[in-house]
């Protein structure tokens, strides 16, 4: 709940300490912030009639003079001047803005400049600069994610905005929690680094004052990591529910769009999937495939029983029975219909595809040795007709990062092999992933080839053999958590910033991933988090990757790296 309830914390205080009815103004990031954590009929139960966007409120000139406006916006300079506009022909009664982060003195003064008819109520900093997806899981939804892969020569400007937007956005998270953390990065890539040290000064310096927080027996912990340190988990089929559904089909701000897979009734066409709103949802996101449908099923069966009872309505009591129940009952009806459509369509999409043959390959890539059988399976399905030319590409670079010392001959003729298979190959981009994110780049034991306790561990895991085949995977992220649960975490690949060391076993940690996320990774902070442990876990990356996505910011990284003269 720390998240979520952060925010939606913020909003109330926004919105309840206002009487009347109110126009809320977003931009296009808090859209996001406030869709997450607050649905439309609680903006309504706070009198919220209208909801606009700051860019398009002063394209009408009507005049509202009986509506509040809310502006809730990220302190840019080109949200400042479109409030500098608004507020030079004001259209309603009153003003109250809050901005998502730390305002500058001379934006505050611009502001003031423009508000000549004196409509501005107040001016507040409700720090809620990041979209809360999950209760311990937060991303920044940033457009350009590909500027981690490149040096900041390639790109200066739009490298320093990046570094920027996700200092600002770790300071949110810790000024919401009210915490000042001690700070550490990933040693060898660059981008961590120069976050980590631009977040400590700005927590440490330029904002001592508003980080100085009551002192905690032991800081908090931010560890800033790089995606390229497991590149891995974002290539793999999932085949737990909300990874799943993210993978195939796809969720943004907790939304799945369904307006492409056939005729389905309006208020079906885009459904959420919130753990806060959905109790199915949050009992089952982290099941496997096989447990929803035999779940998903038993649903069904209780709905039908519902529905059976609800026939036999033979007397006014009855009916206004029915009546007081019929919200629930719709909602349920909703919610039956939902998990129903989306496990038909990723059950079509998983045939089609063949991705059960495909995953079992993908997972002994991940997790098990053995080049030479790893090869021939990869060779066999390059051949096989009903293998997409996406899922091709992932078991190329799958074994490309496994493999890439060991059989250089191998890993041509499946280059070869791929080139000739996929009309949609863009070349070189396996050999850009493994420049990006191959052997000598990485910190991490990613396939537990180095660590005697990881060889040991996939032994056993090999000799007893593992309860599901589709679901033995897990990220790095994992043994990063146990390393910092048993105060393991090396100085030496994941180095301090300044003078401020950590004394004792952190209570809470925020683990950033500059680069994303995935729903995988999530999965496995929550199950930590429920293991009792003594540490809070949080998980925040810059996006929420799914294969898709990470393949996209490759290729977007490759074609700049091309153009550029600078040596990635």
């Amino acid at each position: 709940m720390v998240l979520i309830s952060a925010v939606r914390d913020y909003i109330n205080r926004m919105l309840q300490d206002i009487s009347g009815m109110k126009v809320l103004i977003l931009d296009s990031h808090t859209v996001s912030i406030v869709s997450v954590g607050y649905s439309q009929s609680e903006l309504l139960q706070k009198e919220v009639f209208l909801v606009e966007l700051v860019d398009s409120i002063y394209k009408s000139k009507e005049p509202m003079s009986h509506l509040k406006a809310v502006y809730f916006l990220r302190p840019t300079s080109e949200n400042i001047q479109h409030l500098r506009q608004q507020l030079a022909s004001p259209r309603f009664g009153e003003y109250h803005l809050f901005f998502s982060n730390i305002l500058k003195d001379t934006q505050i003064h611009n502001l003031a400049d423009a508000d000549e008819q004196e409509v501005v109520q107040q001016i507040q900093e409700f720090y809620a600069d990041f979209v809360a997806i999950d209760p311990y899981h937060f991303t920044l939804n940033m457009p350009s994610n590909h500027i981690y892969m490149l040096p900041a020569v390639v790109d200066p400007s739009n490298s320093q905005h990046f570094c920027d937007r996700v200092v600002d956005g770790i300071a949110s998270i810790f000024l919401a929690l009210k915490r000042r953390p001690i700070i550490r990065y990933q040693r060898n890539s660059d981008i961590a680094k120069r976050i980590a040290q631009e977040t400590a000064k700005l927590m440490y310096q330029q904002e001592s004052g508003l980080f100085d927080f009551r002192r905690m027996e032991v800081s908090p912990l931010l560890l800033v990591i790089d995606r390229r340190d497991d590149p891995v988990t974002p290539l793999l089929n999932q085949w737990t529910y909300q990874a799943m559904v993210h993978e195939l089909i796809g969720i943004q701000d907790n939304k799945v769009d369904l307006r492409n897979i056939g005729k389905l009734p309006k208020d079906q066409q885009e459904v959420v999937l919130s753990s806060e709103q959905d109790a199915f949802f949050k009992a089952n996101m982290y099941e496997n495939f096989g447990d929803i449908g035999m779940n998903i099923k038993r649903l069904v069966d209780e709905f039908q029983q519902i529905s059976k009872s609800n026939q036999s309505i033979q007397t006014i009591e009855d009916m206004a029975k029915f009546v007081d129940k019929y919200p629930e009952y719709r909602k349920m009806h909703g919610n039956v219909s939902k998990h129903v459509t989306l496990v038909t369509e990723m059950s079509k999409i998983v045939e089609e595809r063949k991705l059960m043959l495909v995953s079992e390959t993908e997972q002994e890539l991940a997790c098990n040795g053995g080049q030479v059988a790893a090869f021939e399976a990869v060779t066999n399905l390059l051949n096989n007709e009903s293998v997409s030319d996406i899922d091709r590409l992932r078991l190329v670079m799958l074994y490309a990062l496994r493999y890439e010392k060991e059989s250089p001959v191998q890993l041509m003729q499946l280059f070869n092999k791929l080139a000739s298979r996929s009309a949609k190959y863009k070349p070189g981009l396996v050999q850009f992933v493994l420049k990006q994110a191959g052997v000598d780049k990485r910190t991490g034991d990613l396939f537990g080839n180095r660590d005697l306790l990881n060889i040991a561990r996939n032994m056993a895991r090999g000799l007893k053999g593992v309860e599901n085949v589709y679901t033995q995977h897990q990220p790095l992220l994992f043994q990063t958590m146990e390393s910092i649960s048993k105060g393991r975490l090396r100085d030496v690949d994941y180095p301090y910033v300044g003078n401020h060391f950590q004394q004792g076993r952190p209570q809470e940690v925020v683990i950033f991933i500059v680069g994303g996320t995935t729903y995988e990774e999530s999965r496995s902070v929550a199950l930590q988090n429920a293991s009792n442990s003594g540490i809070r876990f949080i998980l925040g990356g810059s996006v929420v990757l799914n294969s898709k996505r990470f393949l996209k910011d490759l290729e977007e990284a490759q074609r700049i790296a091309r153009s550029s003269t600078a040596v990635i």
